[in-house]
């Protein structure tokens, strides 16, 4: 290891302060109001070289006072970087320019270098001082600071680096938030340093599988500069404080330092760049003939207080004489008058822990709980959840969307779309909210899939802008999605929103099920797939033309599953032939496969619905099966005990052989076998931490659940091997009461975090002004409307003003609106949407 000075101030902290103190001087004598510019003259101000950001203001409203107030506030932030504030006023002479017309520009901000165009910047997402400073520095370092989504990114990343630089990894919870702009000013500083950024909560579960469900913004030191051996992962660090400025500042300066040195003297004048920190110096005592092992032990110590205390081998012969013999470690504090202590430590355990419990002090504890109240002032878990959403529309606001493929409807195209294909798919959304707009992305990937089918045809419902129509179509909660065919069947989507899932969805929804075959040759086809396209299982029933009710059963299950499952009946004068041939005892069920080519035989004893929708559900089903988020459900559902191997990683080939027969047999119809993939499925961790706490037993690990009886968990033997024999004898024994749970659950209903919201019945009594009227007649009045409020008690709470907005407001409509012509209520009903403070009750 190399030396370090080790007495003096610390150069750079000193250049930070002195900068810092002349960027504030600096930014106090500009004038603090943004320069507002005629169109022609602000090409002329853009400086040469260094970044503007530039709006250009068109017709004022609410939202963009906003927007202009908050960039007020950020000229000095900007300032310091080098970045200015222009403002253009396009109705001086702004006709002719392209930035100031009514078009797509409306609602942003364009950040310029020179001359050249960086980056166009939406308002909605420079919502406040930290947004802007955010979003502008990670324009301007788009091609330094590496977005990654992935933990193969991180990897990649890390890999072309090794023996170059170090990273510096953030997670934060959302773009624009203050921990980003915090990485951000960093990144803009440090040269020395690669920085990468990540909003991914699986990306940070991958590297630290620990994290709570919520888990706090994060920033990670990669070494990857020392890294000798290219084959060898990059040894991380993590920042264990809050992530601030002057956090980082501290981190990333402690990481620059050399990991151990070696120093010879009084400890007491000895002083580092951690002292002056107000971190403790660890000083391991060493002499000559243990100076190799003391060094191992020393970097060790160093790589497990990196960023906590600084570590340093110190020489007994520079030691004075009060010190013992037996004394192997020294702190030293960096408070002032304390004196160095000197211990008789009995490993680096000791160390460590007498370090991490000095560093817990009470400055710290004070701060902590100050974030703490200040999180519970406002309806955490509802804001989080929402800015994990919102976050993804922002990451992914520069891949337009292409929704020329869907057809947008209104209250008087709707009726007459659902007769012009055979199938038309409608998704009622939401425009304003979250969720409606991150699905959005996946339909119109859907969209660009059955782009140039004729029978189909997609399109979508604003439930804002048309609350009749999905109040009609009984839609409460956003997003909704709904095939409509000709015939006036439709069937509703309730699975993941994922692009393959609901194009399944849609192509196994256009057959009418269950389909009648009239012929034996008919049958062939269909349990050949000659017939059906995308489907990766077909169901056939087959009966006796005498057995109606088990007929009507099935008929009814079919319709039950229709949209997820393809089935087919025949009950025709020759089904005993048929069924002879199969091997199919009638009333039967044969269930064919693709993948496999194999086929399955289940005969019908019990004729009721549900019994066969839950036998259809369960031979649907593969053999010990991988459990994840999105096909949890689907187990759940069966009642059945959950018979699960949880694995970190892949599974070994014996014992995945072995659970496979297990699962294949058929006594095991009473539960059902599958695994989790704890690296593919990081949650379960959390499951695994609710029956066992934080001692949890090794991997892999076996579990019997069985949650709608008894909520009982009970654990495989770990002394016993995952063999066939084995597991059949142990289940008999914890079905017969000789095992003991291994932990017992809470008999709770599981709810949704949040209860829905049902937001058109709140938006009808309240909202007269999105009525959209037809065929000439006026919905009531604002007087009426406010009666129905409340009464006349009511409307005297309403001011003069409002009233008189509203009821002008309403004679606009009708003027527009006579006779169902919808021309000229777009603009309107679109700048509605952004008027978001008008409906802060929802």
């Amino acid at each position: 290891m190399s030396s370090l000075p080790v007495n003096g101030k610390a150069p750079s902290l000193t250049f930070l302060l002195l900068w810092a103190s002349y960027t504030y001087v600096a930014s106090c004598i500009e004038d603090a109001a943004v320069p507002e510019l005629s169109p022609g003259e602000y090409f002329s101000t853009l400086p040469r070289s260094k970044a503007s950001l530039v709006y250009f203001r068109k017709e004022a409203s609410p939202s963009t006072e906003v927007f202009l107030e908050q960039l007020e506030n950020s000229i000095e932030a900007l300032q310091d970087y080098g970045i200015s504030v222009l403002k253009v006023n396009c109705h001086k002479e702004g006709e002719g320019l392209g930035y100031c017309r009514e078009d797509s520009s409306l609602g942003k901000a364009y950040l310029f270098r020179g001359h050249v165009l960086l980056r166009e910047l939406p308002t909605d997402a420079l919502f406040s001082v930290d947004a802007i400073v955010a979003n502008v520095l990670f324009a301007l370092l788009f091609n330094e600071v590496k977005y990654l989504r992935t933990l193969k990114d991180l990897q990649n990343l890390e890999d072309s680096l090794k023996g170059q630089s170090d990273l510096a990894f953030a997670y934060v919870q959302a773009i624009g938030t203050a921990e980003h702009r915090v990485v951000m000013e960093a990144a803009f500083v440090y040269g020395s340093v690669k920085f990468a950024l990540t909003t991914e909560v699986t990306l940070l579960r991958s590297i630290r599988s620990e994290e709570p469900d919520i888990p706090s913004s994060q920033l990670f030191f990669c070494h990857c500069k020392v890294n000798a051996d290219p084959s060898q992962p990059c040894q991380r660090t993590r920042m264990e404080q809050l992530l601030t400025t002057l956090n980082v500042h501290k981190f990333l300066k402690l990481m620059g330092e050399p990991l151990m040195v070696e120093v010879a003297g009084d400890p007491e004048k000895i002083s580092t760049v951690h002292t002056h920190l107000g971190l403790p110096l660890i000083f391991i005592l060493t002499r000559e003939e243990t100076l190799e092992a003391d060094k191992r032990t020393a970097e060790s110590v160093a790589w497990r207080l990196l960023g906590k205390a600084g570590v340093l081998l110190l020489s007994r012969n520079s030691v004075g004489l009060n010190v013992l013999p037996q004394h192997n470690v020294a702190i030293k504090t960096a408070e002032e008058g304390v004196p160095v202590r000197y211990l008789v430590l009995k490993d680096t355990d000791e160390i460590v822990t007498l370090v991490e419990g000095d560093t817990q002090s009470e400055p710290i504890q004070s701060f902590q709980e100050e974030y703490e109240e200040e999180e519970e002032e406002e309806d955490n878990e509802q804001e989080i959840q929402d800015d994990q959403v919102v976050e993804s529309i922002i990451r992914d606001r520069k891949h337009e969307l292409s929704l020329e493929n869907i057809r947008t409807l209104t209250e008087e195209s709707f009726g007459s779309a659902l007769t012009e294909a055979n199938h038309t798919v409608v998704l009622f959304y939401a425009s304003w909210e979250a969720v409606s707009l991150v699905v959005m992305h996946a339909y119109a990937d859907v969209a660009a899939h059955l782009n140039g089918s004729p029978e189909i045809s997609l399109a979508r419902v604003n439930c804002w802008d048309w609350p009749q129509v999905c109040a009609q179509q009984n839609v409460t909660q956003f997003p909704a999605l709904k095939v409509f065919t000709k015939e006036q069947r439709w069937l509703s989507y309730s699975g993941m929103w994922e692009t393959q899932e609901m194009l399944r969805f849609i192509e196994v929804s256009r057959i009418s099920c269950p389909v009648k075959l009239m012929t034996p040759t008919e049958v062939e086809e269909y349990l050949s797939f000659k017939i059906l396209p995308y489907n990766h299982v077909v169901v056939l029933g087959l009966f006796d033309s005498s057995m109606k009710e088990a007929r009507e059963a099935f008929t009814e299950a079919a319709r039950v599953l229709e949209g997820y499952v393809t089935t087919a009946i025949y009950y025709e004068e020759d089904a005993a032939p048929v069924s002879h041939k199969y091997n199919v005892h009638l009333p039967g069920l044969l269930f064919a496969k693709p993948e496999t080519q194999k086929r399955s035989i289940v005969h019908l004893s019990d004729y009721s619905t549900s019994d066969i929708v839950k036998t259809i559900r369960h031979l649907l089903l593969e053999t010990f099966p991988e459990i994840t988020v999105g096909n949890l459900p689907e187990f759940f559902q069966l009642e059945k005990p959950l018979l699960i191997l949880f694995s970190d990683g892949a599974l070994s080939e014996r014992n995945e052989g072995e659970m496979r027969r297990l699962a294949a047999e058929e006594t095991s119809t009473t539960f059902i076998a599958c695994w989790l993939n704890l690296k593919n499925t990081p949650v379960g961790r959390g499951i695994l931490k609710t029956y066992f706490g934080s001692s949890l037993p090794p991997l892999p690990l076996l579990l019997w659940i069985s949650l709608h009886s008894g909520a009982e968990v009970f654990a495989f033997p770990s002394d016993q091997s995952f063999s066939q024999a084995n597991v059949q004898t142990w289940i008999k024994k914890l079905k017969s009461g000789q095992e003991i749970p291994s932990a017992v659950l809470s008999d709770e209903d599981w709810k949704p975090r949040l209860p829905a919201y049902d937001f058109l019945s709140k938006m009808a009594p309240t909202l007269p002004e999105f009525t959209i009227y037809s065929g000439g007649s006026i919905h009531n009045g604002p007087e009426e409307e406010v009666e129905a409020l409340g009464g006349k008690n009511a409307g005297a709470a309403v001011s003069k003003e409002s009233t008189e907005g509203t009821a002008q407001e309403a004679e606009g409509e009708k003027e527009l609106l006579v006779g169902g012509d919808l021309r000229g209520t777009a603009p309107r009903l679109a700048a509605r949407e952004k008027q978001s403070k008008r409906h802060m009750e929802l």
